[in-house]
């Protein structure tokens, strides 16, 4: 049985990997560059991205092995220690190419590990 802090990590990334988009949404990639508020928050979403990857169970992670978890993984120590050479364009490509790979393969887990109330639950 996949544990609390499994889910939670699943969660963290579903929640970033959709506000993300959000932030950007309606921005062309030079109105993103010139925003500093926007790309801050971009990045700080995929920081915790990389980081609730890394609480992710290898087996989870090998179900998804078109995932490039070891660099989504990566990419935390990337903006603590790189951060000034962190290139406003590959934070868009991010969003834009790999986000949507991403929560396709871990909204199927959340809905694995998450219980559904129907009919047939006491009290409802």
């Amino acid at each position: 049985m996949p544990s609390d802090r499994t889910l939670l990590a699943l969660l963290d990334i579903r929640d970033n990997a959709r506000l993300a988009p959000s932030f950007i949404e309606g921005m062309s990639l030079a109105q993103f560059k010139s925003d500093r508020r926007t790309v801050y928050a971009v990045s700080r979403c995929l920081e915790i991205i990389s980081e609730a990857a890394r609480r992710l169970s290898p087996e989870l992670r090998e179900r998804h092995p078109d995932q490039p978890w070891r660099a989504i993984m990566g990419l935390g120590n990337v903006f603590r220690h790189d951060y000034d050479n962190v290139a406003e364009e590959i934070l868009w490509r991010t969003v834009h190419a790999s986000l949507p790979s991403l929560l396709s393969a871990i909204e199927p887990e959340i809905a694995s590990m998450t219980p559904r109330a129907g009919p047939d639950v006491p009290g409802h």
